[in-house]
């Protein structure tokens, strides 16, 4: 047997050290080594000197392939079969996470109970409740009678022998962190146990043909907690996000071997658990006033799903020393570039003004093609002039203050005409008439500008 030494390990990225520092060498993170028992690299047996090991072969196959597509099983949850693209892959591995007390174990209880009524095989397994309180959160969501096996267990050699003779078509596995495997001294959670653990997962996922849902638990930045190689392994890494304050959560995927990578699925929470939203757009769009300063509405793509979302804006009075800068739902580095932005092509001095940015339900604009809809309700608020009524925007903003054109203009026109919404101002080249609404050109930014001031 080799002999076991320890090494400082990286809680962060999985970086090994000889000795402590505080600071990690790979990321940069303080405070994130660990002392940890390491035997052979990987911690796979080494072979001794002399020793003949045997070397299977290898087969190798045409690119071209008549073998249909993997089967899929229907969640029973039209926007989780959404987000998985078509239901979820057999023989494959999920990674979903998000904060705490977001939804997760809902949803995927709510889902394995849907399935097992399906007579689909599933196992719930939770490392961090007790079967009661399973039990009684099913109660709540009424899906009690649903055939799902609990179990309630965090040794993986234990797991794995008890999936091994169920055989079950499902698994979940709340969560990846609370697992701990005897073949590593170190404590759960850490990185030797969560890569160990999400790789015999993964493999017995590939082997059995049962799909394996791992739920993983997020840092303070937002990601996910554990060695970065963790997301390498699985098929599929989803995100469940939303604010506390909103019933909205928004399941994103970021990664998916299966289907689309920029798919969302938007779900609103009740005493029912989390319900699928039949009309995302006007969910995010209730309650707006119209004739308010500072307010604009974005049409956003989300996948294949077109969006819209409304951005509020306060720009505060000048005050002496450093102005504040609040966003929530975008980018702290694209306001401050929008703000020079102006300040520098369009004359509008924000610099030394506080300003308050908000995506309102909820939502996170993830991509550049929200820079128009910030900049018109940024300088909706400043010259206190409200943005045309029943008018949405969507363009990038250049640091030349052009406005670049944008991919899947129509699809985001349709879905704002079918809301009610008579005028878009978009990046030029975009259909001057959509569904009877008109779409106004923008080329730069300064006629933005020029039409919030009436000229």
């Amino acid at each position: 047997m080799p002999k076991s030494t320890t090494a400082f390990v990286c809680q962060s990225c999985g970086a090994s050290h000889p000795k402590w520092t505080g600071r990690c060498e790979g990321c940069g993170a303080w405070n994130t080594l660990v002392e940890e028992a390491v035997g052979a690299p990987g911690g796979l047996p080494s072979t001794q000197s002399g020793a003949k090991t045997r070397a299977g072969t290898l087969a190798f196959s045409p690119l071209a392939s008549t073998d249909p597509p993997p089967p899929r099983l229907s969640t029973g949850i039209a926007e989780l079969d959404r987000v998985f693209g078509g239901g979820i892959a057999r023989s494959s591995a999920v990674l979903v996470g998000g904060d705490p007390g977001i939804g997760k174990s809902t949803l995927l209880l709510q889902a394995a109970a849907m399935m097992a009524a399906s007579d689909v095989r599933t196992a719930y397994i939770s490392g961090e409740e007790a079967i009661s309180q399973i039990q009684a959160r099913a109660r709540r969501l009424g899906v009690a009678a649903a055939p799902v096996q609990l179990a309630a267990e965090t040794d993986l050699r234990i797991i794995l022998k008890a999936l091994k003779t169920t055989q079950p078509e499902i698994v979940v596995i709340d969560s990846v962190q609370t697992l701990w495997s005897d073949g590593f001294e170190a404590a759960p959670g850490s990185v030797a146990q969560v890569r160990a653990c999400a790789q015999e997962l993964t493999r017995f996922a590939k082997k059995s043909g049962a799909s394996v849902i791992l739920v993983g638990h997020v840092t303070k930045d937002g990601q996910i907690a554990g060695p970065r190689v963790l997301e390498h392994m699985v098929d599929a890494v989803f995100y469940f996000e939303g604010e506390r304050g909103h019933q909205f959560r928004v399941l994103r995927s970021v990664k998916n071997r299966f289907g689309p990578t920029d798919e969302i699925g938007v779900f609103e929470m009740s005493e029912a658990g989390l319900i699928g939203a039949k009309d995302p757009s006007a969910m995010f769009l209730t309650g707006s006033d119209e004739a308010s300063s500072g307010r604009a509405v974005f049409a956003a793509m989300e996948g294949s799903r077109p969006m819209l979302a409304e951005v509020q804006a306060l720009a505060g009075p000048e005050a002496a020393g450093s102005p504040r800068r609040a966003v929530v739902g975008w980018e702290t580095s694209r306001l401050a570039m929008l703000l020079a932005v102006f300040e520098t092509r369009c004359g509008l001095r924000l610099g030394n003004r506080d300003i308050y940015l908000s995506v309102t339900g909820g939502y996170r604009i993830a991509e550049p093609a929200g820079d128009l809809a910030a900049a018109a309700a940024l300088a909706s608020s400043v010259l206190d002039r409200p943005t045309p009524q029943g008018s949405i925007f969507f363009g990038e903003v250049a640091l030349s203050g052009a406005i670049r054109p944008v991919g899947r203009i129509e699809p985001r026109l349709r879905e704002a005409a079918r809301l009610g919404f008579t005028r878009a101002y978009a990046p030029p080249g975009a259909p001057e008439l959509v569904d009877g609404m008109v779409v106004h050109g923008v080329s730069r930014l300064q006629e933005l500008v020029d039409v919030l001031q009436g000229e």
